[in-house]
């Protein structure tokens, strides 16, 4: 079997496999590890070989792009403390609980065990929001998860990058010493340097699918230019996502963000789903050819390293909350965040595509390069698997599901966007004006009464029974020869978005993701 051919089954099992997670709610990641596990077991699959630094920035780049682009600064400034502790703190002390682990029990090289301890380090968020969005935790637990993942991640690379070179070189010489100095400040800087000249340059393709193609081809291009200069690529992306996202004079048109939103949540699917049958490739080759007392020690090795990495998580975060939760009580104000929180909070540790990516990169020459590559993978399909699938029960159980208050709070935020519509149209004068004035007005009494949902309602139902009507005149066009392909194409984008605009909220959302 070709690497497409199993490329492409695999891709079928995940959507197959998709369904089962939306409507058992688990995260689909979880589902996709169990997937990678059997490609290890499939006789036949080949053994694709990926350069180091092409795994990196195929993998990581658009993820971390993706993931630094969307986080809200204000997050950052209202819960600096505990992103720093977590997303910072957390990652270093669990590399470092491995290395030690993986130096003093394992005799791996120190510098190849704290590689080891960045590649398990840092969770992926993408299984716990796959929970956490169906089941509407506390605020800002949620918040928190969220814009840990962004960090922990460029933490942890930091941590890779350094050790690894350190690794390569044989020791911390000058060279090594100058070149960590000047690749963090860098490559923040470089980020910096190239959003500024992307947004010049944005507004000539912007709206356009050439636009569409250049978020890729700059995001991997600003990652292998910050290699060859011997700066952070990680920082670089980062800052260079984060700049872009939070310019005022960014040219982007609605048409071009909601194709983009489109493109990169498939395009990180996918990658996901790439990097999970690599991994599964390479973890049977490396089970396969290892001597049974060896792979057995392996596994021993890999399944210790679990409980570390459970364990850490939970005395840091379990450990913060109840140094803030004693603060608080000394200043006599409420806690920040409840006991059973942090619990939550512990548990939504899942290792994922940065795990599987960073340990993939590794060079062939790597030190025990067989035992690390096998208990990263043991480390992904054990937490995704056990944490993930119990995430939602969990949940449950200390009854820290809000599904009932959700709905309530979103229809107050909804209320408050129609308002400002309204107060913006007061003193017009134009019959237009009294139009729009009209449909905000049945926007806002629908969230906030049983009568102005029913007359909500009876305006969707109108409304879609016209749009039929519209499409069925549309198709009559094209069947007698008045349109050609491209005039059909644009009535129909036209007549989807009207669709799109009078849709309910649970019609219009894409539910895997």
């Amino acid at each position: 079997m070709s690497f497409f051919e199993s490329l492409l089954l695999l891709v079928l099992v995940a959507i197959v496999l998709l369904q089962v997670s939306r409507r058992l709610s688990v995260p689909y990641p979880s589902m996709l590890a169990l997937a990678g596990a059997a490609v290890a077991l499939v006789p036949g699959t080949p053994y694709i070989s990926l350069d180091p630094a092409t795994a990196l920035a195929l993998f990581i780049a658009p993820a971390l792009f993706d993931a630094a682009f969307d986080f809200p600064v204000g997050v950052a400034r209202r819960f600096w403390l505990p992103l720093v502790v977590f997303a910072v703190g957390g990652v270093v002390v669990t590399a470092a609980a491995v290395a030690f682990f993986g130096w003093a029990f394992a005799g791996l090289p120190l510098a190849a065990a704290l590689v080891l301890g960045a590649i398990v380090a840092p969770p992926d968020a993408a299984a716990a929001t796959a929970v956490l969005s169906a089941m509407s935790i506390p605020r800002s637990t949620d918040t928190v998860l969220r814009g840990e993942s962004l960090f922990n991640d460029a933490a942890a690379l930091l941590i890779f990058d350094a050790a690894l070179a350190i690794q390569s070189a044989g020791g911390l010489d000058m060279p090594i010493a100058l070149h960590l100095t000047i690749a963090v400040p860098g490559g923040i800087l470089l980020g910096i340097i190239a959003a500024t000249l992307v947004r010049h340059l944005a507004r000539f393709v912007s709206g356009t699918l050439g636009g569409n193609l250049l978020q890729f081809v700059q995001t991997f291009l600003l990652w292998v230019i910050a290699e060859r200069l011997g700066l952070s690529a990680v920082l670089a992306i980062v800052a260079f996502a984060m700049t872009l996202a939070y310019s005022n004079r960014t040219p982007t048109s609605v048409r071009m963000r909601v194709q983009s939103y489109a493109v990169w949540s498939a395009v990180v699917f996918v990658l996901n789903v790439m990097a999970f049958l690599l991994m599964g490739m390479q973890v049977r080759d490396i089970v396969g050819g290892m001597p049974a007392d060896r792979l057995g020690e392996a596994i021993r090795f890999a399944l210790i390293t679990v409980v570390i990495v459970v364990l850490v998580r939970f005395v840091v975060y379990v450990g913060f909350n109840r140094l803030q939760a004693w603060r608080a009580r000394r200043r006599g104000i409420a806690e920040p965040a409840s006991a059973k929180q942090a619990l939550l909070a512990s548990w939504c540790g899942m290792r994922g595509l940065v795990t599987l990516a960073t340990a993939f990169a590794l060079p062939a020459s790597f030190p025990e390069r067989d035992i690390v590559v096998l208990t990263a993978f043991a480390v992904v399909l054990a937490t995704l698997v056990v944490q993930g699938l119990t995430l939602a029960p969990i949940i449950r159980w200390l009854g820290l599901d809000r599904r009932q208050k959700g709905p309530g709070e979103l229809a107050a935020r909804r209320s408050e966007i129609a308002l400002a519509g309204l107060s913006r149209l007061e003193g017009a004068v134009e019959d237009e004006a009294e139009l729009l004035r009209a449909k905000f007005r049945l926007e806002q009494e629908a969230v906030s009464h049983t009568a102005g949902a029913t007359s909500l309602e009876t305006y969707r139902r109108l409304a879609l029974d016209a749009i039929v009507a519209q499409r069925e005149a549309l198709e009559g066009l094209r069947a007698a020869g008045q349109l050609n392909v491209d005039e059909y194409n644009l009535l129909l984008e036209e007549i989807d978005w009207r669709e799109l605009s009078v849709l309910p909220e649970n019609a219009r959302r894409i539910e895997e993701i």
